[in-house]
């Protein structure tokens, strides 16, 4: 029997963790930033203000993620039961263990996330985390910014990196598709509007049949790279239907 978890369970192991976030808005943009990347658990360590109007209204659609948020007193209680924590730093550390690159971090959280609990943890906007918060965390991370300027916004910052844990657990691995997307036109059908273009071509004087040169295949290039859509054809065909008029004398297609 397969014991590999699903991505589901996965991605329900892993707690975003925000300590003495001073500013509201920072908490909802958060929650809005860590939901578009599939994730769903906020803990809040010593919120300066939380709940909070301003929190709702920077969440833009996530307020499911900040009403089941759980508020936990120290950095401690909101760490329990996790077996691995990544903290986020963007200063230099006298501590035990290296740092990581924010990918390399995720990889590591996302490997135990396969069957343990994981989090996320990001400190206050101005100060950070205090040396003894990141002592509770097993791992930590940094963000390969500009040297000069590596601050980020904490909303920016949780992106980011929930981003790229939601790579690390598989949740991508093929390319993007659009639903919005129109049926591909057949063959037979591009066929017919390049016969319906020469035709018109030919027609208006744009297209000499005695010496067409190059204008035919270039078009069928152009149609191959747009991937065109049973829609566009019609569309095109039925621009060029409109078009039809007395010949009259016109440059010739190169």
């Amino acid at each position: 029997m397969d014991s590999k978890p699903s991505l589901v369970e996965s991605f329900a192991r892993v707690r975003i963790v925000l300590s003495h976030t001073s500013h509201p808005g920072n908490i909802g943009a958060a929650a809005r930033a860590l939901k578009t990347m599939g994730f769903s658990r906020l803990v809040l360590v010593n919120p300066k203000c939380f709940p909070d109007p301003q929190a709702e209204a920077m969440a833009s659609g996530a307020g499911d993620v900040l009403a089941s948020a759980q508020v936990a007193g120290s950095l401690a209680e909101a760490l329990e039961g996790v077996t691995l924590a990544l903290a986020l730093t963007a200063r230099r550390r006298d501590l035990a263990t290296a740092p990581l690159w924010a990918r390399d971090g995720a990889a590591e959280l996302a490997a135990v996330a396969a069957h343990g609990e994981v989090a996320l943890v990001f400190g206050n906007e101005t100060s950070g985390l205090s040396n003894e918060e990141l002592a509770l965390c097993s791992r930590w991370a940094t963000i390969p910014a500009n040297p000069e300027y590596s601050s980020l916004n904490l909303a920016a910052a949780v992106q980011l990196l929930c981003y790229e844990l939601r790579i690390a657990l598989g949740a991508v691995s093929s390319a993007p598709t659009f639903t919005a997307a129109g049926t591909p036109a057949t063959h037979d059908e591009i066929e017919g509007l390049m016969a319906h273009l020469e035709k018109e071509a030919v027609a208006s004087g744009f297209l000499d049949p005695d010496n067409p040169r190059r204008l035919m295949l270039r078009l069928r290039r152009l149609f191959a790279r747009a991937t065109l859509e049973k829609e566009e054809v019609n569309i095109l065909r039925g621009l060029l239907a409109s078009f039809r008029q007395p010949t009259g004398k016109q440059h010739r297609g190169k």
